[in-house]
């Protein structure tokens, strides 16, 4: 295949997901207890940090904690991130945790955490780590993919593609009201 084909290719894929996340922008909604388990299954998931290391999502079980999947080729995840680094500025002394999942390799990731500042964890999942985004609501499995739980492990909000600020301070309030 030529070049030109593929790149043709790229940009059909793109505008696909990119459709995607733009139907994605009327998907938050509050969790359910249907939910349970795929909860259970995402504190547990095998995931990696940037070095290497195992770290699953138990390690902040009882925080209010925003799980971002994404990509660093993913458009729409790159033009969110700076929302989302600017977010974990201004919540994580009152305790809220960030954590981004991609579904990208370790070094591309780092130099995308350079690139954008970025200061909340991001681990490493293979692909099937899209499993687990489908039951916890992302029937399209586009990126990026956005759940806030609660402290207690609840899901208090839920976005399938790019967020805006309006949203996502929507998305959190609750975390806070709940136990204040």
């Amino acid at each position: 295949m030529d070049k030109a084909r593929r790149r043709s290719g790229a940009y059909i894929l793109g505008g696909v997901l990119a459709a995607a996340g733009g139907i994605g922008l009327q998907v938050f909604r509050r969790g359910s207890g249907k939910d349970t388990a795929a909860i259970d299954n995402l504190w547990t998931w095998p995931l990696q940090t940037l070095e290497g290391e195992l770290q699953p999502l138990a390690r902040w079980r009882g925080s209010p904690l925003i799980v971002n999947f994404w990509a660093t080729w993913c458009e729409p995840c790159r033009v969110e991130m700076p929302l989302l680094v600017r977010t974990h500025q201004k919540y994580a002394p009152k305790g809220l945790q960030i954590v981004g999942i991609s579904i990208d390799s370790a070094a591309k990731v780092q130099e995308f955490a350079k690139e954008y500042k970025v200061a909340y964890p991001l681990l490493i999942a293979g692909l099937d780590v899209m499993e687990i985004a489908r039951n916890l609501g992302n029937q399209a499995a586009g990126l990026p993919y956005t759940v806030v739980l609660d402290r207690d492990g609840h899901i208090q909000a839920r976005h399938l593609g790019g967020i805006s600020e309006t949203e996502l301070e929507a998305a959190i309030a609750p975390v806070f009201t709940v136990h204040s």
